[in-house]
């Protein structure tokens, strides 16, 4: 098992194309992130075809190229972003940037034409943001965020199953907690700047935005507190090891959000992400990764209502519908995957949380 959540890319037990080969055509770019491997991963399985693949600094990741090309050894790899935002055939560039270039790298193919599926955080300040939501009102092209801890997690993504067909009644409470491995040395030089990756709730904590919305279909909501702090990594001054966040949604759920970079080099994996979610007739906790103490069985929700308890063990059942369902979002214009408000406000508060934070600070 992973101990480096930055090289999170899981494959389908049973992968489930959407479309024949050749009908859906994407390129990868700005590689700096090892998130692209589960782009890209979720994007083939689902039958899209990865043309290019566009690195504009190979000295620092050429290892994520040559693993690109290792499964799609058709793709050819080009020396700048122009043949794939000049080629028509096209449809959507999936990119792993660092974090405060993502926004702008967005904008700029969809002024192409093209449809982005960016890294979370997708955003680093609310400026980019604006912007980028000015360019989707212009172009009409779509601003897709790999929030992977929901649309690339079985039990994350089939929990909502359960929700919306009322398992637990209507959601009262939800607490998200995001561990991670921090492996300083691995790390790249950007990791370590804030003015690069965002803040810890910019970035980690977007991804728990992203569920407190979608679990509940709530369009936004108020940030009531938020923290952020470097407690044990004196040597990396700009580096936040350790955020929260409280959340209530507009109609009236709480959330909270921890994230940090603690996880201990005991533990079976890169984190033991966890949520809890209080139902008006039940409750539900989904252990993501693996079952801590216990085994590397990850996938693992457990839920009690009102006649029993269940342990419910998805890995390989449930799939990733997520990648499917954008591919054919992106050909026929629709929003099944993720709607565009949705992907912005998740960012929106992550980042609105981070500012209250930073002033707290």
């Amino acid at each position: 098992m992973s101990k480096d959540g930055m090289n999170y890319a899981p494959t389908a037990a049973k992968p489930k194309p959407v479309v024949d080969k050749g009908e859906f055509i994407f390129a990868a770019t700005h590689l700096d992130h090892g998130h692209i491997m589960g782009q890209v991963n979720g994007l083939s399985e689902a039958g899209g075809v990865l043309k290019y693949i566009y690195e504009p600094n190979p000295a620092a990741n050429q290892n994520k190229v040559d693993n690109l090309l290792a499964k799609s050894p058709e793709a050819k790899v080009v020396d700048s972003l122009d043949p794939i935002l000049e080629d028509d055939a096209v449809h959507m560039v999936a990119a792993a940037a660092i974090p405060s270039l993502r926004g702008p790298l967005g904008c700029k193919v969809m002024e192409a034409g093209k449809d982005y599926f960016t890294d979370k955080c997708p955003f680093t300040s609310l400026d980019q943001l604006n912007q980028a939501r000015e360019t989707v009102a212009k172009t009409g092209r779509k601003y897709q965020v790999y929030y992977s801890e929901r649309v690339h997690v079985e039990s994350a993504w089939y929990v909502d199953e359960l929700i919306q067909n009322g398992a637990i009644g209507d959601i009262a409470h939800m607490e998200i907690f995001g561990p991670h491995s921090l492996n300083k040395p691995s790390r790249p030089e950007w990791f370590f700047d804030k003015s690069q990756y965002g803040g810890i709730l910019t970035d980690i904590a977007s991804h728990q935005f992203d569920q407190f919305l979608h679990y509940t279909r709530q369009s936004s909501g108020e940030v009531l507190h938020a923290r952020v702090d470097n407690l044990a990594n004196a040597d990396k001054p700009e580096l936040e090891d350790i955020g929260e966040a409280v959340l209530k949604l507009d109609n009236g759920v709480s959330c909270f959000s921890r994230v940090n970079w603690f996880s201990p080099k005991g533990a079976r994996g890169w984190g033991d992400g966890r949520s809890f979610i209080t139902g008006t007739k039940g409750t539900i906790e989904v252990r993501k990764y693996f079952d801590s103490g216990v085994s590397n069985t990850g996938n693992i929700i457990i839920l009690a209502d009102q006649d029993s308890e269940q342990r419910i063990e998805v890995s390989g059942q449930v799939g990733f519908p997520f990648f499917g369902q954008l591919i054919l979002d992106s050909l026929n214009r629709t929003e099944k995957a993720m709607t565009q408000a949705h992907a912005f406000m998740a960012s929106e508060l992550s980042l609105r949380a981070q500012a209250i934070a930073d002033a707290n600070r």
